[in-house]
């Protein structure tokens, strides 16, 4: 880390980080409506437009200098707020420089393919900040709680032996790949609360503004929100690494998962440390040159 990094950054960023090769039981390990301190809104408020400035500042960093690019994988159930800590979060940064990929059930030609393969296609390149809002660990969560979605995978018999074992390695070696390549696997699992999901679903219901947010399957998803909890702690547990942890952020309030996400960001483009570059002396000498020739047209 960089001296630049404040120090509510680490303060909030660290209880959130499942640390690798632990074993996660939901919910008991991660509390949803935990707000480490930060007791007041308008404090997170506060800290959230600091976090907000720090991301414009590194992402305009990050893309001159065009070596390091940032991975951000969102998960959550229905109604954790993914949407909303998009648009928050990234309020302030250029959006020549993000990129957010959004991934529902898989169409046909997703289905002809690797599991991987839709992710890796809307992979950010150097110097951009991708999102994937869901994403890849579809494949062993939705998949996994409804294992019959394998069907329509066209996978060949043997493929299914110890599928979810192997489908865990496989995402971890992709992760690393890509961190070895120099994109910077961001990983924020939003964890929203059961009762704060059902208030959540039924304002969606009584405000007529967002009665375009409900679905009737969002309330036959959650008849099976143990097994969720339980693909979701296998998934934490087998899937932080080193080189891409995943950080839980409590959701029951979503100012406070707003600035969470905000931290685990920040601090993350603050590690990378961009620069701009300098330039060569050819260029220097051209700089020199034109400014020579600008000054020279006011006298």
């Amino acid at each position: 880390m960089t001296e630049q990094q404040p120090g509510w950054i680490k303060r909030l960023v660290e209880p959130l980080r499942v640390k690798p090769g632990s074993t996660v039981h939901l919910p008991r390990d991660f509390d949803p409506g935990a707000r480490f301190g930060v007791r007041k809104k308008g404090d997170g408020q506060d800290l959230l437009r600091q976090g907000v400035e720090l991301l414009a500042e590194y992402q305009d960093r990050l893309a001159a200098q065009d070596t390091y690019g940032v991975l951000v994988v969102l998960q959550a159930l229905d109604a954790a707020g993914k949407d909303g800590t998009i648009r928050h979060v990234m309020s302030g940064v250029n959006p020549q420089g993000v990129r957010v990929s959004s991934f529902k059930q898989p169409s046909a030609e997703e289905l002809w393919h690797d599991y991987l393969w839709r992710q890796a296609r809307t992979l950010p390149a150097r110097g951009e900040i991708g999102i994937f809002n869901r994403s890849h660990y579809e494949e062993v969560l939705v998949v996994r709680v409804h294992a019959e979605l394998l069907d329509a995978e066209k996978l060949p018999p043997e493929s299914r032996h110890d599928i979810w074992k192997r489908r865990y390695q496989e995402i971890n070696d992709w992760e690393r790949y890509l961190s070895g390549q120099g994109i910077r696997v961001v990983k924020l699992f939003l964890n929203v609360s059961r009762e704060e999901q059902r208030r959540r679903f039924l304002r969606r219901i009584e405000e007529p503004g967002k009665n375009w947010k409900f679905s009737a399957s969002d309330v036959r998803e959650r008849r099976y929100w143990d097994d969720y909890q339980r693909a979701y702690s296998k998934m934490l547990s087998h899937t932080s690494t080193e080189w891409a942890p995943w950080h839980v952020l409590p959701a029951d309030h979503k100012w406070f998962t707003r600035l969470c996400a905000a931290a685990v960001i920040a601090q993350t483009l603050i590690g990378i440390d961009p620069h701009y570059p300098a330039p060569d002396p050819g260029a220097r000498q051209e700089l020199e040159l034109a400014r020579g020739e600008l000054e020279a047209e006011a006298s």
